[in-house]
């Protein structure tokens, strides 16, 4: 892979990742959120594979196909299952609408671009200039984490940053260890089932998955 081709396929795995994750934001309806989600887990296989072929890495293009596999199409699995039973395919009323959210976005990714620009001169490569981008979907994911209503909008959010951080360790570090990495991956499948489980035990006990009307229950 030449110079060029790497750049190009870096930029387009990053945009399509930082894409994917402003759009969760836009978006209500839950299903099309896992779909997001499910696009976002391909742009991070893409981005991990470009950096593992140009590095001459196949242990890294392996573990590419191994996070796609796991974000692509286990995680989205999952989290449909989750969606199945529930009789509202719908995001509530977020605590922030959906214009203040994309410019909340707007701003965090300003301020990643501002606070990462130490890190890009002491290493200006194609790969850590892409570090904001990451660093970005990292908040995006704790914004959705903290703003949204349903429990799976919640999992998502908290998906959307182990992906942001996943991003930040293989463009600043080329990635971890595999056996840390297999460890963190099977951690957070092990979380979304615990979180399938008691979405599943939350509906089956009040009926729905709004955890506002959960606070108030329990006031």
């Amino acid at each position: 892979m030449n110079h060029t081709t790497y750049v190009q396929l870096l930029n387009a795995s990053c945009g399509a990742f930082l894409l994917a994750g402003v759009l969760v934001l836009w978006r209500r309806d839950l299903a099309a959120i896992v779909r997001l989600f499910a696009l976002q887990g391909a742009a991070l296989a893409l981005l991990i594979a470009v950096l593992g072929v140009h590095e001459g890495e196949a242990g890294v293009v392996a573990l590419a196909a191994g996070i796609g596999a796991l974000r692509t199409l286990l995680l989205p699995w999952l989290l449909r299952r989750a969606l199945a039973g529930d009789g509202t395919s719908r995001e509530t009323q977020p605590l922030v609408n959906v214009a203040a959210s994309l410019t909340v976005a707007a701003l965090l990714g300003l301020l990643c671009y501002a606070v990462t620009r130490p890190i890009v001169r002491l290493d200006p490569t194609p790969a850590t200039h892409a570090v904001p981008v990451a660093l970005t979907v990292v908040l995006i994911g704790l914004f959705v984490l903290v703003t949204r209503r349903r429990a799976v909008s919640q999992i998502v959010g908290f998906l959307l940053m182990d992906n942001g951080i996943t991003a930040v360790a293989f463009l600043t570090a080329s990635g971890v260890p595999l056996v840390v990495e297999l460890g963190v991956s099977l951690d957070v499948l092990l979380a979304v089932l615990v979180l399938q489980v008691l979405t599943a035990r939350m509906r089956a006990a009040f009926g729905d998955t709004d955890l506002d009307d959960l606070r108030e229950l329990r006031d």
